[in-house]
């Protein structure tokens, strides 16, 4: 029977915890710093569209753990929440509990071991606007200078990139790893908003009414890239596509100066765009937004106790953003039956050809599934297990 979070239930949830035992800190500053990914695919009228963020090829180490569903791929959502790590700075040994609400979502990968709440949803049970989730880690031992004789297995996960910092290895039994993990589906509309012209235009924006902030347009056409960054003081802005003129260079640098600006260690910026660099970068129109704060704690309130001195929380919102072009190259693709070409998309295949299938009659829409279909499945394989 599916377990059911009601607001008071959360609050309680929550109360429980701040209640429990709370560790001490042996002495001098503790320090910690969260970098994570909201990805979303940006609907026609800019609010973000539910879409399979869980479908395609696992891209994690065998030792993380994940929640099971009796369909792989099947859970639908807004937004893929990848890759918050949270890191620790101090000085001396201390030991501190974590927990890390998720509001309009679920946790749905970890490591090291945690308390997870609930242990699986569905589709519906995700639009609910009061639905929440947690992860809790406890007892976690953080221990400046201790070996790095962290889990390893040999899928090349980029999951390991972000160990390439300074931060004080953490242990919770016999797992240790040099940040605390965790992944997530949710179903809330992400803080900032994209709209494509028809002419290639993008107006951003930030329905909060406050500033949009930090952002990077980014095209990757047949490997040719072009990119805008801009600091946008208005709530609203409405910019051209960047031209193409035969330059292939990703945005990293200026990435790792806002991400800087923003309050990570340059290690960390560098760990966080190493380790999403082939993903952020690959072919498409994408943006990518820095996450204000108030809207971070809003949808992830973070408890750690004792209560860090410092807390930095920096998150990159990328939205995908579907133009006329792709549009017409899926099209394409479907009518050819050329799955090579439909592969390149990977999860953004499906919500892609879910516009065009709209604009179908029913019959139109069976056929173009039945070409669809062995696409999706192709793409998606299970979990590998450790030996």
């Amino acid at each position: 029977m599916m377990r059911r979070f009601t607001p008071i239930a959360v609050l309680l949830a929550l109360s429980t915890f701040a209640a429990a035992q709370v560790p001490a800190n042996t002495g001098g500053p503790l320090v910690v710093h969260e970098w994570g990914t909201f990805t979303s695919v940006a609907g026609q009228d800019g609010r973000a569209v539910e879409w399979r963020p869980l479908s395609g090829p696992p891209d994690l180490p065998c030792f993380v753990d994940r929640l099971a569903f009796n369909v792989k791929g099947s859970l639908r959502g807004k937004v893929r929440m990848e890759t918050p790590v949270l890191y620790f700075y101090s000085p001396h040994d201390t030991t501190v509990n974590v927990k890390v609400g998720f509001r309009q979502g679920l946790v749905t990968e970890w490591f090291p071991r945690a308390l997870v709440t609930p242990g699986s949803a569905d589709d519906t049970t995700l639009r609910r606007p009061d639905f929440a989730s947690s992860i809790s880690w406890t007892d976690v031992k953080v221990t400046p200078g201790a070996p790095a004789d962290f889990r390893s297995d040999s899928s090349g996960s980029h999951y390991y990139l972000a160990r390439q910092t300074d931060a004080s290895p953490v242990r919770i039994g016999s797992e240790k790893e040099r940040f605390l993990f965790y992944r997530g589906l949710g179903n809330f509309e992400p803080p900032i908003s994209a709209t494509l012209g028809a002419d290639g235009s993008m107006v951003i924006t930030n329905p909060s009414g406050e500033a949009v902030g930090d952002i990077v347009v980014f095209v990757n056409r047949g490997g040719t890239m072009a990119y805008d960054v801009r600091h946008v003081a208005p709530a609203q802005i409405r910019l051209d596509s960047p031209a193409l003129d035969g330059e292939f260079v990703a945005p990293q640098a200026e990435l790792q100066k806002i991400l800087i600006a923003h309050g990570l260690y340059p290690r960390e910026a560098a760990a966080m765009i190493e380790t999403w660099r082939d993903s952020w970068f690959e072919e498409g129109t994408r943006l990518f937004y820095i996450a204000p704060r108030q809207a971070i704690d809003a949808i992830l309130p973070l408890e750690i106790a004792p209560r860090p001195d410092q807390a930095t929380r920096v998150f990159v919102g990328r939205v995908e953003l579907v133009t006329s072009t792709i549009e017409r190259e899926v099209e394409a693709a479907i009518a050819r039956n050329d799955r090579q070409t439909l592969s390149r998309h990977g999860r953004f295949l499906q919500p892609i050809a879910d516009r065009l299938l709209a604009r179908l009659t029913p019959a139109e829409r069976e056929r173009m599934q039945a070409r669809l279909e062995p696409v999706y499945a192709s793409g998606s394989t299970s979990p590998a297990v450790c030996r």
